[in-house]
């Protein structure tokens, strides 16, 4: 019997509050900004889209170079972005790109700053064409692989960097506690501790050992902090909460990557308590750079600064607006279609009311960043990068990525995996559409325009003949995702002569706004087919294809099988024709609480008193326990295990330096090889905030071969069990606890 150690969070040290020392003065960077105009400095910080200086409609794309002097000469212009131009580019189309510029910059500038090219590689090379492209980052959390997601951020970094670009606008480390919230699946879920733990190791695949070697990419954790509550579920909308629950919830993620060395950060572009996140001094530099130590490079998210003024209306004018984010804390403006920023900034000077002390701050910094990427040393595209784009290895590790999120979350009288001598049908919106594996930021910015995706990429429908034969395999699409008829009784008299259904619903791709749904119930088109080949007779199978858990109540009791694939990136279809007739065993777990109605959407760190109520008169109570269609941390295999065991190495944990030891034995009981997640939670019975009912604390990963035992020990600290009271301290209060592992619990008592 073999023993696996897990860590806690101690490890990765999230629940400490001591900064990380600044950085000393690069004399190589100093030896720079002394030569530098105004004019100069102020152009570094300013970040254009690359539309600005495109020919409208070019392809193969092609530069206005008077456009392009304008920019990266007369402005100075220190990076780019390419959010505005509407599609990803070949590599060969980068290459030329960032030639055009470097060659300007480097003819025609009197310092020959060298350019930063910023980009989304959100779930891969996201821009560029015939990359890679990984599960959404809410899929890799159901992975509960560190690992695998480490290995996926370093193949994006390096298919990135191999089209000369060099800064990666990810991972997004908001964590996803308001489920309607548009960029729910770019998050790691709901969890803090999941998403630090998953967006540190994301970090460090980005930057690797070496930020200049030509396998790495400056990571941007984003979007920091408080983005991802929206207390409309909309995008870019208001959010409030006191200032222990942004500590408690939110901030740790990104603590986890400032301790991981992430060089750059992108700001929230909402408010938080009524303060624009882009003007507040508090957050960006008393909290971001004092206390959790950060000394890289914060950008701003698009238009965000003039939207401090003709949005948020917090500044009266737009001079007021940058004067705002840049005394705050703010470095880069990504502005970015226009030089209103720069020339405000410039006036600003000017009239005493911004130090160009203040400026050299943000430049030195830029600088920095610019060095450790390695443009001084070499701004183009690397000879060493040439070989490290589309390698077959890529494509096999996203189709493992997309077989461990995979999530089988009903599987009644186990009806999968379906025999590969069935014949099926395979029907909904998602049958069809690449698109809607994929998701946002896939090649263009909503993902949705299939022309730009690669040859070869499968459907569902696709690889499902792939594996069964086109004779075996009737495809109908019933529904689009609105839910209107396309073919319905098409379908439905194709369900009569299948032996299985295969029902594919869920949502497109969407990103950002152009997400925001005032509904979040699966479409009732949608529903309504569902029901219809359920009526058949016939199992059907349904396969959810999404980037939020859409209400499913009324279709769950009569599908004999639910699978969740999110949004799965390049292997997601073979990945799902795997996991369906039993080639792949699935081992993804929720990283969401999925809820059973629309208006109650709770997380699953709820409190007691979420549960209790009084029923017909005052002291009359009951509890109401929570019913979500499928908690936190659900997920089903093909074979069985069984978790006892649970042993406590002392019954008092003391102190700070003390540790507490967990263990359990963990058996595959079941008849194939399979892949179980353990997971150690933790409840503290009384507290003086009142106390989640659980939290998770660590978590593992471990494949068992039939009748196999494996000894799994977690280890708990003080740390582990602190949390931020009242007054924003991170505490840890003596009193009894309780461990929870697979419905087995433990109490022990901490005293300091």
């Amino acid at each position: 019997m073999k023993k696996i150690i897990a860590a806690g969070a101690l490890a990765f040290g999230l629940f400490t509050f001591t900064g990380v020392r600044a950085a000393q003065p690069n004399p190589d960077v100093e030896k720079i900004l002394a030569k530098l105009s105004l004019d100069e400095k102020i152009g570094q910080m300013v970040q254009l889209d690359l539309m600005k200086v495109t020919v409208p409609n070019s392809s193969p794309i092609q530069l206005d170079e008077k456009k392009l002097r304008e920019a990266v000469v007369t402005h100075g212009v220190g990076s780019f972005i390419n959010n505005g131009l509407g599609r990803a580019l070949s590599v060969a189309e980068w290459t030329y790109v960032n030639k055009t510029i470097q060659d300007i910059i480097r003819a025609e500038t009197p310092n020959k700053i060298p350019l930063l090219y910023g980009i989304d590689s959100i779930h891969g090379a996201t821009f560029v064409l015939d990359s890679t492209l990984f599960p959404q980052p809410i899929a890799m959390a159901a992975t509960r692989n560190p690992e695998l997601v480490r290995r996926a951020s370093e193949i994006s970094a390096a298919e990135t960097r191999a089209a000369g670009l060099r800064w990666t606008f990810a991972p997004v480390l908001d964590v996803g506690r308001q489920a309607l919230w548009a960029r729910f699946p770019e998050t790691f879920g709901e969890d803090p501790y999941l998403a630090s733990v998953l967006g540190a190791e994301s970090v460090r695949g980005f930057e690797g050992q070496n930020l200049g070697a030509p396998t790495s990419v400056a990571a941007c954790m984003k979007h920091y902090l408080g983005y991802s509550f929206p207390l409309t579920g909309k995008d870019r909308s208001p959010a409030l909460m006191p200032d222990w629950y942004l500590r408690e919830y939110f901030l740790p993620p990104f603590r986890a990557a400032v301790k991981a060395g992430v060089k750059t950060v992108m700001v929230n572009s909402g408010e938080v308590n009524g303060v624009p996140v882009h003007g507040s001094k508090y957050l960006l530099t008393d909290l971001l750079r004092g206390e959790l130590g950060f000394d890289g490079v914060i950008v701003s998210d698009w238009e965000d600064i003039i939207r401090l003024h003709t949005w948020q209306k917090v500044a009266e004018t737009p001079a007021d607006a940058v004067r705002m984010a840049v005394e705050a804390g703010l470095d880069i403006s990504m502005v970015p279609l226009d030089y209103s920023f720069g020339i405000l900034l410039k006036q600003l000077v000017a009239d005493g009311k911004v130090s160009e002390q203040r400026i050299d701050e943000s430049v030195r910094r830029i600088l920095q960043l610019k060095m450790d990427v390695g443009l001084f040393k070499n701004p183009y595209v690397e000879p060493e990068t040439a070989g490290q784009f589309g390698k077959p290895e890529y494509r096999q590790t996203a189709l493992t990525a997309a077989e461990e999120a995979i999530t089988l979350l009903k599987n009644e009288k186990a009806t999968l995996p379906l025999a590969k001598s069935a014949k099926i049908l395979v029907t909904g919106p998602a049958a069809k559409r690449i698109s809607a594996l994929h998701g946002c930021w896939s090649f263009t910015w909503q993902g949705l325009e299939e022309k730009w995706y690669p040859k070869g990429s499968l459907s569902i429908a696709e690889a499902l003949k792939q594996k069964l034969g086109d004779a075996s395999v009737a495809v109908h699409q019933g529904v689009d995702f609105d839910g209107k008829n396309v073919d319905v009784d098409a379908a439905v008299a194709a369900a009569v002569q299948a032996d299985a259904i295969i029902l594919c619903l869920g949502e497109d791709a969407y990103a950002e706004t152009p997400g925001d749904i005032n509904d979040f119930n699966l479409p009732a088109g949608q529903q309504d087919f569902a029901k219809r080949l359920e009526a058949t007779g016939k199992p059907v199978v349904l396969v959810l294809v999404e980037g939020r858990g859409r209400i499913v109540r009324e279709i769950e009791p009569r599908a004999k099988a639910i699978v969740i694939a999110y949004w799965p990136g390049s292997g997601g279809a073979q990945a799902l024709a795997n996991v369906l007739f039993g080639d792949t065993n699935p081992s993804g777990k929720l990283p969401f609480t999925y809820a059973r109605h629309a208006n109650n959407l709770l997380t699953y760190d709820r409190k007691f008193t979420s549960a209790v109520a009084e029923i017909s008169a005052p002291g009359d109570t009951q509890i109401n326990p929570a019913k979500p269609q499928w908690e936190f941390g659900h997920g089903l295999s093909y074979t069985t295990f069984e978790v006892k065991n649970l042993k406590l190495s002392a019954p008092v944990l003391k102190g700070n330096k003390d540790r507490l030891a967990v263990n359990v034995d963990v058996s595959n009981t079941g008849q194939r090889a399979g892949k179980e997640v353990v997971e150690l939670y933790t409840s503290d019975l009384y507290a003086s905030l009142t106390p989640p009912s659980k939290r998770l604390r660590a978590f593992t990963k471990i494949e068992l071969q039939p009748g196999e035992t494996r000894a799994v020990q977690f280890e708990l600290s003080a740390a582990d069990l602190a949390f931020v009271n009242g007054a924003s301290k991170l505490v840890t209060e003596p009193g009894e606890f309780e461990v929870l592992v697979a419905g087995l619990k433990a109490k022990f008592r901490y005293e300091e």
